[in-house]
């Protein structure tokens, strides 16, 4: 009889599953076979992925397959119904067929593999059981080409081997972008040559704030330790290249023109006030932002040079958001650049200064994306929105014709509360969010018809680290959260909405040992 349940086990749940009687063992003796020299690497990933609990790594092949006793991959271009990211998985009590038209695909198919094996094959040490997978058909294609996790790692720095660790979770979960937030007001994390006074002084604060930002506004309280850390150009290499390799495309972030303070502390010709600044030891929405200079901007091209250098993603995100205006307001400069330029304030001063980057951008071969402020000047061509305060943003840039990415804040903000019960959770900036809300997610609003749904992407999550200063607590804010989120983004939509929490749960429930084992420090469900 099939074991439907059994095949039950995949977060994010398959387009199709069909059961069948039986199942697949994996031995000593299997063998891996990829039929093309593309499919070689996502083989050889498979077989290091069995090795540490089953004790042995199974032989990889290039070429033929045996008719039984194996695991083949194979891409096959022709099957243009799985897209660029799908695949078919198809087991019997004999053989393992994994085909798909993409590389991409075959490492999703991969990733469902390992979750149809008995959860201990997550175990870093060997463990005596039976390896079966239950025997049937699986065909599985993302609803969004976006799906998404941003790890802000400016306000609190996280080690390279943590962010490492993040991306090969993230990818468990058929998630596909990792939106890496790199500079802020707190902190410049990314190492420019061009400029190394950005990470030898915009890097590291004397100190930060503790407690919460809204209760030290009379008298705020310090921890008297310097903070910081950056990231090499040796190290960015290494990472995206670790993503590729896991199908995650890593989108930087370099703020502009707001949350600028550490690159104006290290560079202070960059201001507005011709003061000396300190890297920002607070939370919040800071004053100090770029001028509009042309130095400047070209400093900040110069930056962007660099960046797309080290990051071959199609998209560089270029913030945006949270820029007040007092400062260019009371600069004569700048009020005499929206004269020259025929510009109606200081919005559409920001989005003229955004376009000069997006240009700079396009020429490289480069799109841009932004916070839903990017608008309120009007929207520059080719400009992408990244719509978080709610989805009002995403609605309007889809309705005039741009792409969106849904980030609301009410929805999939990760550093918000997980419970209404504040009392039991770890200090955060505020909201609750738990994880029903985000498993009920839809993407798509529903004021958009099917022409300005198109230009929907996706969607992501956010985990900001004003008050998540470890990886640990990082992931705790992330999963099961991000669990949920990854069904939301790579599953059908329900035919009767909302999604079936109840049934997520169990499948959640087995899913929890796996990052148990991956010694990932997730939030336990109450």
């Amino acid at each position: 009889m099939a074991d439907s349940q059994a095949l039950d086990r995949i977060i994010p749940r398959p387009l199709r599953v069909a059961p069948a009687d039986g199942a697949f063992v994996i031995a000593s003796d299997t063998l891996i076979v990829a039929t093309d020299e593309e499919s070689k690497s996502r083989a050889q990933q498979l077989a290091d992925a069995l090795a540490p609990a089953t004790g042995w790594k199974p032989r990889v092949s290039i070429g033929p397959a045996p008719t039984i006793d194996c695991i083949t991959l194979r891409i096959d271009p022709y099957m243009s119904e799985l897209g660029d990211e799908g695949y078919r998985a198809m087991i019997t009590p004999r053989r393992i067929d994994l085909v798909a038209r993409r590389s991409a695909g075959l490492f999703w198919a991969v990733q469902t593999i390992r979750q149809l094996l008995p959860v201990e094959i997550f175990s870093t040490t060997k463990v005596n059981t039976t390896w079966s997978i239950p025997c049937g058909e699986i065909d599985d294609v993302p609803r969004f080409g976006w799906r998404g996790l941003m790890l802000d790692c400016c306000r609190h720095f996280m080690p390279i081997e943590f962010v490492r660790k993040f991306i090969d979770v993230l990818s468990l979960h058929k998630l596909n972008v990792f939106h890496w937030h790199l500079t802020e007001d707190q902190g410049w994390r990314i190492e420019i040559r061009k400029y190394p006074k950005l990470t030898e002084v915009g890097a590291w604060r004397a100190e930060t704030l503790t407690g919460h930002s809204r209760d030290a506004k009379q008298s705020p309280q310090f921890d008297g330790q310097r903070h910081g850390g950056f990231y090499t150009q040796a190290e960015v290499r290494e990472l995206v290249k670790f993503a590729a390799e896991r199908n995650v495309t890593i989108v930087p972030e370099i703020e502009m023109p707001g949350h600028a303070q550490a690159a104006i502390a290290a560079y202070p010709e960059l201001g507005n006030t011709n003061e000396p600044q300190q890297v920002w030891t607070r939370w919040g929405v800071n004053p100090n932002i770029l001028n509009v200079e042309e130095s400047t901007i070209r400093f900040m091209q110069d930056v962007l040079d660099e960046v797309t250098e080290l990051f071959p993603s199609k998209y560089v995100h270029l913030g945006g958001d949270e820029a007040p205006k007092e400062q260019w307001k009371a600069s004569s400069r700048a009020q005499a650049r929206i004269r020259a330029l025929g510009l109606k304030n200081e919005d559409e001063l920001q989005s003229w200064f955004m376009r000069r980057m997006g240009e700079h951008l396009g020429a490289r071969g480069r799109r841009w994306i932004g916070w839903d402020e990017i608008l309120e000047g009007g929207l520059t061509p080719g400009a992408t929105v990244m719509s978080w305060r709610g989805e009002k943003g995403g609605v309007a840039a889809a309705r005039a014709g741009h792409d969106v990415v849904m980030a609301p804040n009410d929805t999939v903000y990760f550093d918000h509360y997980q419970s209404e019960d504040k009392s039991k959770e770890p200090l955060a900036i505020g909201g609750v969010s738990p994880i029903e809300k985000g498993y009920a997610y839809e993407p798509i609003p529903a004021d958009l018809n099917d022409r300005e749904a198109r230009f929907v992407l996706g969607a992501q999550g956010q985990i900001w680290t004003e008050y998540i200063p470890t990886p640990a607590h990082a992931e705790c804010m992330a999963y099961p959260r991000a669990c949920a989120l990854s069904e939301a983004l790579w599953s059908p939509k329900p035919a009767t909405p909302p999604r079936d929490f109840a049934t997520f749960r169990l499948r959640l429930d087995l899913h929890l040992k796996r990052l148990g084992l991956l010694n990932v420090n997730y939030r336990p469900l109450s």
